[in-house]
């Protein structure tokens, strides 16, 4: 540079034709996308991982059948429940921060559920993951769609999308072999230098953006809905305990219905709610809540409870359970691919039913499981048919609800299926917690109650076959299908 040359005036930032100013260029978009998809398949990941190593965690804290699904549902709820409030703070205080923000807390959250010592530390920790997966999703999601623009902003949601469906399938073998291998704290331990190696690389490849008005955030509406949740596991896993009409189970249980109403009395009044519960007079939109519910509570179940029973009642180790479920989580990849082409041929209502037809029709069988039924002949094919009827019924309900929606409104509906994705996996392990209580809690060897469990998740997806054939649309949506948020 000529230090004798004339010094020129700052450039003038270039505006838009609404006079915005463009963003700022995206440096390494592809570096920029593999490191924000790395960071998303952690999350996806805890989803499925820690399934496999349960019975290694009740051996050395001696957890009993309340504190083993607290494990799992304490991360689901939390991430479901905060994710809307996480993708407001995103647009508040930007994408950039909140993203970075999620990730801390999610490895520290890491480190502190591997090195627990009791339940409390472990359930604490579980919960501050499912804080920082709140905060992180969202914002990550907000800078792929923000940072890529025409072909290439579809090419990125798609990779976006295939997390999904890798990350279960991967998470139950790495989950198997972490926790048959060097123990179970390392299913969480795994997550600390991978999260510590993006907080120092994302910073230099995430652009910083403009900062926008600040927003009215609804934290009561977030406390509500995440505390109507938690009182509503806490008395379906009381249940399996106390018996349904026992006080500990009946108070939790009227303490959510309460929280819920309260919510929607928040939101009516919120001037920017956290949900507009108006959503659900669209039926495309309540339609896909209602599949997604349903859908992720059995597949979460069939994780929890299959991988209970082949560890504590038949005797497997971590690692074979792991390879067992492999097949499982591949097939859910398999039905979404096919319900993603026949969505879009044969319409939503028809593959919703189809897909919880060939669910209950996987299912139904293993309500005669008992400790002399086939792993490979009998539990393996059957989890593998059901998962492969959830996966066009994940489709569905995401295609459904932002296909058959005003473009305005897909923002808004796409946070009500994503909820519901995190909340249905959490009512779904509480339930067969419940129904299978005997089993979970009982001597090594036991089985009694599985069988029953597996009956009832069969007669729900019935029920929800059944459901589906009134509720969801005979439409064919406009957009393709892609998986839930994560």
């Amino acid at each position: 540079m000529n230090p004798d040359a004339p010094s020129q005036p700052p450039a003038t930032p270039r505006t838009t034709a609404h006079g915005h100013h463009p963003p700022p260029a995206v440096r390494s978009p592809g570096v920029l996308l593999a490191l924000i998809c790395a960071a998303q398949f952690m999350l996806v990941l805890d989803v499925t991982v820690v399934n496999v190593a349960l019975p290694g965690m009740a051996a050395d804290l001696h957890l009993d059948r309340t504190a083993l699904t607290w494990v799992v549902t304490a991360y689901t709820l939390c991430f479901g429940g905060l994710m809307l409030l996480g993708g407001r703070l995103a647009d508040a205080l930007g994408a950039r921060r909140t993203l970075l923000s999620g990730l801390a807390v999610f490895t520290a959250a890491s480190l502190v559920s591997g090195l627990a010592g009791s339940a409390p530390v472990l359930i604490g920790g579980r919960i501050a993951q499912g804080v920082g997966a709140a905060l992180l999703s969202p914002a990550a999601l907000s800078l792929v769609t923000t940072s890529f623009h025409g072909p290439a902003r579809n090419r990125a949601l798609g990779v976006w999308a295939a997390i999904g469906g890798t990350g279960s399938a991967i998470g139950v073998l790495v989950g198997g072999a972490l926790a048959g291998g060097p123990g179970w704290s390392w299913v969480f331990y795994v997550n600390v230098p991978v999260g510590i190696a993006l907080l120092a690389a994302l910073p230099a490849f995430v652009p910083a953006r403009t900062p926008r008005p600040p927003a009215r955030l609804d934290v009561p509406g977030a406390v509500l809905v995440t505390a109507g949740t938690g009182a509503l596991i806490y008395g379906l896993v009381e249940a399996g305990d106390g018996g349904w009409g026992a006080p500990g189970t009946l108070l939790p249980l009227l303490a959510a219905v309460l929280l819920y109403a309260g919510f929607a009395a928040v939101e009516r009044v919120a001037r920017e709610p956290l949900m507009d519960l108006r959503m659900f007079t669209r039926r495309p939109v309540l339609a896909g809540a209602f599949l997604m519910l349903i859908a992720t509570g059995l597949l979460i179940a069939f994780f929890f409870l299959g991988s209970v029973y082949l560890q504590h009642g038949r005797g497997y180790g971590a690692l074979r359970t792991g390879l067992v479920f492999l097949p499982v989580a591949v097939a859910v990849g398999a039905g979404a691919h096919l319900g993603s082409r026949l969505v879009t041929s044969a319409g939503s209502r028809a593959t919703a039913v189809g897909g919880m037809v060939v669910a209950t029709a996987g299912c139904a069988p293993l309500a005669g499981l008992d400790a002399d039924s086939g792993v490979y002949g009998v539990l393996l094919p059957c989890l593998a048919v059901a998962a492969f009827g959830l996966g066009a019924v994940f489709v569905t309900a995401t295609t459904t609800a932002l296909g058959m929606v005003a473009p305005g409104e897909a923002g808004l509906a796409s946070g009500v299926v994503n909820t519901f994705h995190e909340v249905g996996g959490s009512i779904g392990v509480a339930v067969v917690s419940t129904v299978a209580a005997a089993g979970i809690g009982g001597a090594p060897g036991t089985v009694t109650g599985f069988a029953d469990a597996f009956l009832v998740l069969a007669v729900t997806a019935g029920g929800c076959a059944a459901v589906s054939a009134v509720l969801v649309p005979r439409g064919r949506p406009e957009t393709g299908g892609a998986m839930p948020l994560h």
